[in-house]
């Protein structure tokens, strides 16, 4: 059976842990030369090394110019272009209104907002025409949840990015998709718990009793929505965004 993204160039954000490290790993696996970034490089080599394949590690921060300049930098002088690139790395931390600080605005929209901005538009002279750009969102863009407002905002703004950049790239064939996980088991999500197994275990089951599948998702089944999206399966995909979020914001 043919390997969906054989002979590929895959450039993912934040492809160290989670969601980004499960697609980059999937990419690899079907056939695609993947460029991650993470901003550690400890954890960056040690990503590398369990993705295996035809994979590079780009130590990066995605809300800085200079780390992004670096990347594509590197990613033409070894690859020479670009026909997926999942703009994955961000994050942020949660406070209520009456709490939130100009630092903790900043990070969140300079990791989910500028970030993702830089990332997709100092991709555009090595991305082919026809190529795929997945955006990560949330379902926090849409279901209101205590302390969420900054994250959510955010990440409304990537739903509003793919929207416009599906028509300003429309010449080139470019496809632009959200892909918009619900509560997924990665390190991001457990350290809103703290260290504490027990509080992480107890705010998984919280979760997973609010979902009509009854339970959060692995990185694995966001991976595989990824490389729909990142595979000529949704050739006819563009300007959408796609919940993989066991119906949190479905019904």
């Amino acid at each position: 059976m043919a390997r969906r993204l054989a002979g590929k160039i895959a450039v993912v954000t934040g492809g160290t842990t989670g969601i980004g490290f499960a697609s980059a790993k999937r990419f690899a696996a079907e056939g695609a030369r993947v460029f991650i970034t993470g901003r550690r490089q400890a954890e960056l080599d040690k990503a590398v090394a369990a993705i295996g394949g035809n994979t590079t590690g780009i130590q990066a921060d995605a809300s800085k110019m200079a780390d992004l300049d670096r990347l594509y930098a590197q990613v033409k002088a070894d690859a020479g272009r670009i026909e997926v690139l999942f703009a994955n790395a961000g994050g942020g931390s949660n406070l209520p209104l009456g709490s939130i600080t100009e630092e903790q605005y900043d990070d969140t929209f300079g990791r989910n907002v500028k970030g993702v901005l830089f990332t997709v538009q100092k991709a555009l002279p090595l991305l082919v025409d026809g190529a795929s750009v997945i955006l990560t969102g949330s379902t926090a863009s849409i279901v209101a949840m205590p302390a969420f407002s900054v994250y959510g905002a955010s990440k409304a703004a990537v739903r509003s990015f793919a929207r416009h950049w599906t028509l300003d790239l429309k010449g080139r064939r470019i496809r632009v998709n959200v892909l918009s996980p619900g509560p997924t088991k990665t390190p991001g999500l457990l350290d809103l718990a703290g260290d504490d197994r027990a509080a992480q275990q107890g705010m998984l089951d919280q979760m997973a009793s609010e979902l009509p599948l009854g339970r959060v998702a692995d990185p694995d089944e966001i991976a595989s929505v990824a490389l729909f999206l990142a595979s000529d399966d949704s050739s006819f995909v563009t300007g959408a965004e796609l919940f993989a979020d066991g119906g949190q914001a479905q019904v």
